[in-house]
């Protein structure tokens, strides 16, 4: 299911007009699907991690990619039957026979998300721009990717009400950023998949120390962003815009995990 979700994102990014709606909308229901799986496996004490497959999303058509989905959502329909949960198995068999009904309906095209233009539409950015811009996509899509397994994998180990109100809002907020960023490295022609997460990054063991690393890691994206606004600033208002609005949301994400790390340490000293 995770390379399911990440997959029919990919989709999205590389599709037009409704099609890419509907992809994303497909994508976040295979999303919750995989947390709820999750759940299940914690449920039964079953040990699990994020590992994945490699994903090759590199097709000269739409329908290949969507082919290739619906194949792992044929699989997984089977596995689902070995599910102690009927009702959730019900319910994720049902989603996926219906999706895989639309995706075979819908109308074909050929993908230029792997030209390697290296141009953004509607903007002339200087090499150095776009030398810039290009570096800023790669690492933060690999980072937003990162940090949603991350929040989610710490909320789905807690029963903490307070803590997993923050790391719901950063699992949306590292969604939109993941999405954001991956349509734009598809209008450049550089879409690609994120690389693996290793179990240690997800798997904390030292709570406060993983938020004051975060925190910092946060201040780094929030001048990154600074910094692109003011290369691309020059030749590209919408594009300035669209980091200075990303870096208010970083300065947000600092507000909330300086929060989560207070309330954790309250915690540790009352226990």
């Amino acid at each position: 299911m995770h390379e399911v979700w990440l997959e029919t994102m990919m989709a999205g990014f590389m599709s037009s007009q409704e099609k890419r709606e509907q992809l994303f909308d497909f994508a976040a229901i295979f999303f919750r699907h995989f947390t709820w799986l999750e759940n299940e496996l914690i449920k039964i004490g079953e040990t699990y991690d994020y590992d994945r497959d490699m994903v090759s999303i590199e097709v000269e058509k739409l329908s290949d990619l969507l082919h290739h989905i619906i194949k792992k959502l044929s699989a997984l329909d089977l596995q689902l039957t070995g599910s102690p949960d009927r009702m959730l198995a019900h319910r994720i068999s049902s989603d996926i026979h219906y999706i895989i009904s639309v995706m075979r309906k819908m109308e074909d095209e050929r993908i230029g998300a792997f030209s390697r233009a290296l141009r953004y539409p509607g903007v002339v950015l200087s090499k150095e721009a776009t030398q810039a811009f290009t570096r800023f996509l790669f690492e933060e899509s690999y980072k937003e990717y990162e940090l949603i397994l991350i929040y989610n994998y710490l909320k789905a180990h807690s029963d903490d009400a307070y803590l997993n109100r923050i790391f719901q809002i950063l699992i949306d907020e590292s969604q939109f950023h993941f999405k954001s960023f991956g349509n734009m490295m598809a209008k450049m022609g550089i879409l690609s998949v994120p690389r693996i997460v290793m179990k240690e990054l997800y798997e904390v063991e030292d709570i406060v120390q993983f938020l004051e690393d975060g925190i910092e890691e946060e201040l780094t994206a929030k001048e990154e962003c600074r910094v692109l606004s003011e290369a691309v600033g020059k030749e590209s208002a919408e594009l300035a815009a669209f980091f200075d609005f990303i870096t208010m949301q970083e300065d947000y994400h600092i507000t909330l995990m300086k929060e989560a790390l207070a309330h954790y340490r309250k915690k540790e000293m009352d226990d």
